[in-house]
């Protein structure tokens, strides 16, 4: 029988972790080989396209698909991909790999042999020019951008197989799926509109909001956490997880929200990465992504709807999932109700709206900020660990 979902991106799951026999032998195989060390955002990625996140991807790119995605957002043969998926390596390390042979992938902070890779090509690329097309910013104070500059200066291209997924299934556990596990899981509720929404944030109200919001239009939701690495000052994601489970426990009906990890190591892109969050979600089977104000951005760095705006600018069909654009949503007073710019016909001085850098202020001094803006049961959470982190 064939399945209602929306199709994988590309047209089917290409899930690269080896398993069994097959694993063994590889690892074996690997053992001998040239060793390639990758940084935490190349063995996200690496796990990403492990688990079939990033399909139709093989590997990692090659020099014409990596100078498309860089430049136009669009892969050799069509396929729209908007962030290059690279490796770096030392020009000195470059020179003593040969084409067509393979190496070994291990993480650098862990020392996890992650898996290999068949090295097609070598080339040299403007980490300047990457930085302007794919973040809109040369500016090295953006944490995207930093990481380009950090990296090294030749980029291998080449299919990859992979061993591990890391630390992830362990550390969560059922919270954990791969995209085939939440397309099985979705087919068995008979849900076919399915609305994701990104957070690398607690959930506050307007959070909230709006994926209630998404669940009136929809069979259901998708919350769906990104547990890679983050900006220091970030909340780190057992803490955040601690707060998405008490809030679904209390404030949500059960049965219409699945609550699933991914390992992807956010990059900050704003209106190309909201891009490749839809990708990914539509690999994970959901129709639509939720697109609030300031999705994926940092700092002042992109407008407040840009990425929004971007889902009108690609070529019609490129994609199947939806983009489901929400308005700035906030608690007003006289309306006496969560609401929106389009909804609310008051002024700032009747809603409740609160920089980041003031809540964190309230925080960690012990003051909880107003329920309107947060759930008490999320302030005590989130209040606790700033506390302690001043310890």
């Amino acid at each position: 029988m064939s399945s209602k979902l929306v199709a994988p991106h590309g047209g089917i799951l290409k899930p690269l972790l080896l398993s069994g026999s097959e694993l063994t032998e590889e690892k074996k195989k690997a053992e001998g080989l040239p060793v390639v060390e990758l940084n935490s955002r190349e063995t996200s990625d690496l796990i990403m396209l492990a688990i079939g996140a990033f399909s139709p991807l093989n590997g990692f790119m090659t020099e014409r698909d990596y100078e498309g995605v860089v430049k136009n957002m669009m892969m050799t043969e069509g396929t729209l991909w908007p962030i290059p998926i690279t490796l770096s390596v030392s020009e000195s390390q470059a020179g003593s790999i040969r084409i067509n042979s393979e190496i070994v992938l291990v993480d650098k902070e862990s020392g996890e042999m992650m898996g290999s890779m068949l090295v097609k090509e070598k080339y040299a690329y403007d980490k300047k020019l990457e930085a302007k097309h794919v973040f809109g910013t040369e500016d090295e104070k953006h944490p995207g951008v930093a990481k380009i500059y950090e990296q090294h200066n030749i980029y291998l291209g080449g299919p990859v197989k992979v061993f591990s997924e890391g630390p992830y299934p362990e550390l969560y556990g059922d919270y954990y799926a791969r995209p085939a596990e939440t397309r099985a899981i979705f087919e068995e509720k008979g849900w076919v509109r399915i609305a994701g929404f990104q957070t690398r944030n607690p959930i506050h109200r307007s959070h909230e909001y709006v994926t209630k919001i998404a669940m009136e239009v929809s069979d259901g939701i998708l919350i769906h956490p990104l547990v890679g690495k983050l900006k220091s000052d970030d909340i780190p994601a057992d803490i955040r997880m601690k707060c998405y489970t008490t809030l679904i426990d209390k404030y949500y009906v059960k049965d219409n929200v699945v609550l699933k990890v991914y390992p992807m190591e956010m990059r900050y892109g704003g209106p190309r990465e909201a891009l490749l969050h839809a990708i990914f979600r539509q690999n994970f089977g959901c129709s639509h992504l939720i697109i609030g104000r300031d999705h994926a951005g940092v700092g002042n760095y992109y407008g407040p709807f840009d990425a929004q705006k971007i889902f009108d600018e690609i070529p019609e069909g490129s994609l199947e999932i939806k983009p489901l654009n929400i308005d700035w949503t906030f608690w007003c007073h006289k309306c006496g109700e969560m609401a929106s710019m389009k909804t609310c016909p008051h002024g700032k001085e009747d809603r409740v709206l609160i920089s980041g850098t003031r809540v964190r202020e309230m925080l960690s001094n012990g003051e909880m900020p107003p329920e309107e803006f947060t759930r008490p049961e999320i302030s005590k959470i989130l209040m606790e660990y700033y506390q302690n982190s001043k310890i």
